[in-house]
């Protein structure tokens, strides 16, 4: 008979690289982390100690799985959150809290909650459809430029629209529920990834400082520190702090906030798992963050998140034209650098833009590890052969 694990069955709603990568710190701990997603071929089926095959977004799929947990949690937002509902009421203890997800997942909603609780964020409004955004435009309220979110199923950079001239208008709007956005005068985008325990401690960990892909609209280099004065990073983490408080969030949430020229600190959006913005924590802090999402969501005491040395990440993205088996062209070169670290998330076919790993790259300095990270970004591709 196997010998009875001294933590609770953790379930893993989602395989992806998210998902591997808390399999990979709960590996150290020898977690019983179950996972579901639909097949062998996600990145977290080979770290799990059981994966079973299955649907996320089908409530009996996720009812059948989460009653054999004694904790469940994500590392994706776009679940039925009806069975988590079902699942928290039979006594499983669900982070994030499903109202918390519902209410993250709707980018609508979760900009409600930022204006009705005092949160600094962009001015914002709802529209049902791109027809009335039109309409809106044509009477005078909105005028070009804005950004319009798609309201829920947005995700690495999908339903996102920049709309900037009438051609925009006429051609890319997205035909759904969504708000429109006024484009802030940004400075810098930075992120503050936050770790609160369902006994209310609180972990902040280091800011740091985003630079988006132009194409894909999504995170493409960060460092940490963030590049920011004394002032700014303090304000920066009590922000954090307080759209975690005031949610009450159990888990980790990723805060993404805008910099303006004029000093100001803006939410732009959250995300309430581990997030890309902190995945140099592996390497560059004294705890990760996928560690310290398994302790909150444990309540177990949070780890410290001091920055152990500068650190500056690249995600590795499917090289453009190229769609098929993945090959990492460059890869020789890329580990001859100094202090650099590779995470391949084993998905066997690439296309572009898809993230296919990252690497995080070490340095005495920010300069340094910036530099090396570039480094790698030009060594390595990743292409079909």
């Amino acid at each position: 008979m196997a010998a009875k694990s001294p933590f609770p069955r953790i379930g893993i709603l989602g395989g992806g690289q998210l998902g591997k990568m808390l399999c990979q710190a709960g590996a150290d701990w020898h977690l019983p982390l179950h996972v579901l997603d639909q097949n062998h071929s996600f990145p977290a089926a080979n770290y799990a100690s059981v994966f079973v095959s299955g649907d996320f977004r089908n409530k009996q799929d996720v009812l059948e799985f989460g009653r054999k947990m004694d904790v469940v949690t994500i590392e994706i937002e776009h679940i039925d959150t009806g069975a988590l509902h079902e699942l928290e009421a039979a006594g499983v203890k669900v982070y994030p809290q499903p109202d918390k997800i519902d209410l993250i997942k709707d980018k609508g909603l979760q900009k409600q909650f930022y204006a009705e609780h005092d949160i600094a964020t962009t001015d914002f409004e709802l529209f049902d459809d791109a027809d009335a955004v039109r309409e809106a435009v044509a009477a005078g309220r909105w005028s070009l430029p804005f950004v319009q979110k798609a309201r829920t199923g947005g995700y690495d950079g999908q339903g996102v629209a920049i709309i900037r001239d009438e051609a925009d208008l006429r051609d890319k709007l997205l035909p759904v529920p969504c708000l429109l956005e006024k484009m802030a005068d940004i400075d810098k985008e930075l992120a503050v990834i936050v770790a609160r325990s369902p006994s209310g401690e609180l972990a902040v960990f280091p800011t740091v400082e985003m630079e988006f892909h132009p194409t894909a609209n999504l995170v493409e280099f960060l460092v940490c520190p963030a590049a920011i004065v004394a002032d700014v990073n303090a304000r920066a983490a009590a922000l954090a702090r307080e759209v975690v408080t005031q949610m009450e969030i159990v888990g980790l949430l990723a805060v993404e906030l805008f910099l303006t020229k004029s000093g100001d600190i803006l939410v732009n959006e959250v995300a309430p798992r581990p997030h890309n913005s902190g995945h140099h924590t592996i390497e560059a802090c004294i705890t990760s963050q996928y560690e310290q999402h398994l302790r909150a969501i444990l309540d177990l005491p949070l780890g410290r998140t001091d920055l152990l040395r500068p650190g500056a990440m690249i995600n590795l993205l499917g090289a453009e034209g190229h769609r098929g088996p993945a090959h990492y062209d460059g890869w020789e070169k890329l580990l001859a650098i100094p202090e650099v670290y590779p995470h391949l998330y084993g998905k066997a076919e690439t296309r572009p833009f898809r993230k296919m790993g990252h690497v995080t790259a070490l340095g005495d300095t920010v300069a340094q590890a910036r530099a090396r990270a570039r480094e790698a970004r030009e060594a390595v591709r990743v292409i079909s052969r």
